[in-house]
């Protein structure tokens, strides 16, 4: 079952964040718990976990800014 990858809130006024880069390739295997990529939003830069194990699908590239919600990527 695909399990969808998305910009999610981290803080209460953000609106929007920029995927800085992805920790694991597209195809990869990312493992529940490890760093998946890293979100910077103002002055901050956070490493996200993964929630799921399995296969990667990334459809949107590291340096792009998204607003909440937006579909990064795919665990397959």
């Amino acid at each position: 079952m695909a399990i969808d990858i998305q910009l999610s809130k981290i803080g209460i006024s953000m609106t929007e964040g920029s995927l800085a880069e992805w920790l694991i390739a597209d195809g990869g295997h990312a493992t529940d718990g490890e760093p998946l990529f890293t979100l910077e939003n103002g002055k901050l830069t956070n490493e996200i976990d993964s929630t799921a194990t399995g296969g990667l699908r990334i459809p949107m590239p590291g340096g792009e800014n998204c607003e909440i919600r937006t579909l990064l990527g795919v665990h397959q």
